[in-house]
């Protein structure tokens, strides 16, 4: 398909019938004229699907049929373009209209046409009702998860949505065995690149302006790779010392693996697990960039049997698999894809990896589960009954200043533009 307006009605069609994702979608488009066009209307058109579904309906005289899920799509295409970019406006109406022809749908170019073109008669009075609406049509966001999210964070309900719907950072984590923040500070300035350090974890730099990876100063050479501030407090969290073997229960891309790999006090032994055979090869890509070592072991978590030789574990990190809501900036189909029922078999999930790895952690030793979560479903809660079901665990605190302090962790909200992203820490010792 080459018209890049359906092109990303066609995506986004997919996901609303709970078909792929985006970043597996975009990735067949990689060689298409227009990629970066086309990311852009398809993240834009995810982060505000609900506040222009519902613009769309108050602009359509009736309903579109089901089987038109695409036709619908291109119409929200079509007002995202009009209500956030500065395409001219005749533009985005024509190109848009003649869109209906790649998804054979030729009768639509009037209706097209005319509900576009009644949303840019009546722009100010459509955008001032909008700003009146519910607060789950003004950030766009699903009913559940606006409940959820207000329940959980009632103090920062607000913030959170809001900052759900900002573009998110570049953020480089600097090899601190190989260069220190300020070394590559001075590199990005020397080059006039804007950047600045972030204020949490000590190897973390923010791109003023995003840009390809392979123009980032450093990449190639291993001193930098990209990587949000809150993945980067684990290596100190899990209080490495060298003479340790370390488990990466759920490591791919290898961000973690490499940044505990990396830190001051790297352990004597690194074990990356995951279970996903395709995604272990970014793993082995990483560590080749960087030149690391680690066990790399395509295996399932939660079936230790299958992989594990009996040897315990000083430290095991679990990044357990989630519902990704402290994520949705930058992966903004979360909202279409995650329903509620998703959280049930995730927490199951969750549960039979903390079970099935505290027997490969040594006495005495530490356990460190993360998410990419904000919802105490899948944090705090899990841990409380983790706890509860387990005899020879407590939870060892986090002494800190960041972030929300939880009964059982440590929480990071969705920060602004230079914050890091949603994320649960719990530590936890076995006795």
């Amino acid at each position: 398909m080459t018209d890049v307006r359906a092109a990303a009605a066609t995506i986004l069609a997919s996901l609303i019938n709970q078909r792929g994702s985006l970043s597996v979608s975009l990735a067949d488009f990689s060689s298409h004229p227009d990629a970066p066009l086309l990311q852009e209307l398809c993240f834009g058109t995810c982060r505000w699907f609900y506040l222009l579904e519902h613009l769309l309906d108050e602009l359509l005289n009736k309903p579109l049929k089901r089987k038109d899920c695409d036709l619908k799509c291109l119409l929200l295409v079509g007002l995202y373009q009009l209500k956030e970019l500065s395409i001219p406006e005749h533009a985005v109406i024509n190109e848009t209209v003649k869109s209906a022809i790649d998804l054979k749908k030729p009768w639509a170019k009037d209706l097209i046409n005319a509900v576009l073109r009644k949303y840019q008669r009546n722009f100010d009075d459509f955008n001032t009702r909008l700003e009146k609406a519910d607060n789950t049509i003004r950030y766009s966001c699903p009913v559940w998860l606006k409940n959820e999210i207000a329940a959980a964070w009632p103090l920062h309900a607000k913030e959170i949505l809001q900052n759900n719907n900002l573009r998110p950072p570049l953020t480089l984590r600097v090899n601190l065995s190989r260069k220190s923040r300020e070394d590559i500070l001075k590199l990005l300035l020397a080059k006039q690149i804007g950047a600045k350090p972030g204020t949490i974890a000590k190897s973390s730099i923010y791109i003023e302006t995003p840009m390809p990876v392979e123009q980032i100063p450093g990449f190639k050479e291993g001193w930098v790779s990209i990587q949000d501030e809150s993945s980067q407090l684990v290596a100190d969290i899990l209080q490495l010392n060298p003479d340790q073997t370390v488990l990466d229960a759920c490591a791919a891309p290898g961000g973690k693996t490499n940044s505990i790999l990396e830190s001051e006090r790297s352990p004597t032994t690194m074990v990356s697990l995951d279970s996903s055979p395709s995604r272990v090869e970014k793993i082995f890509d990483n560590l080749s960039r960087l030149k690391q070592t680690a066990n790399v072991i395509a295996g399932d978590a939660r079936k230790p049997s299958e992989w594990w030789d009996g040897d315990q574990f000083d430290r095991i990190l679990i990044d357990a698999p989630c519902s990704a809501t402290g994520v949705i900036r930058r992966h903004p189909d979360i909202k279409i894809l995650r329903k509620p029922k998703d959280l049930l078999s995730l927490r199951e999930t969750q549960a039979d990896m903390l079970r099935a790895l505290w027997p490969c952690l040594k006495q005495n030793g530490l356990l460190l589960y993360t998410t990419c979560s904000i919802l105490p479903k899948e944090n705090d809660l899990q841990i409380k009954e983790f706890l509860e079901s387990a005899n020879n665990a407590k939870n060892e605190g986090i002494p800190v200043d960041w972030g929300v302090e939880c009964k059982y962790g440590r929480q990071l909200l969705t920060g602004a533009i230079d914050g890091p992203d949603g994320f649960f820490y719990s530590l936890l010792r076995k006795l």
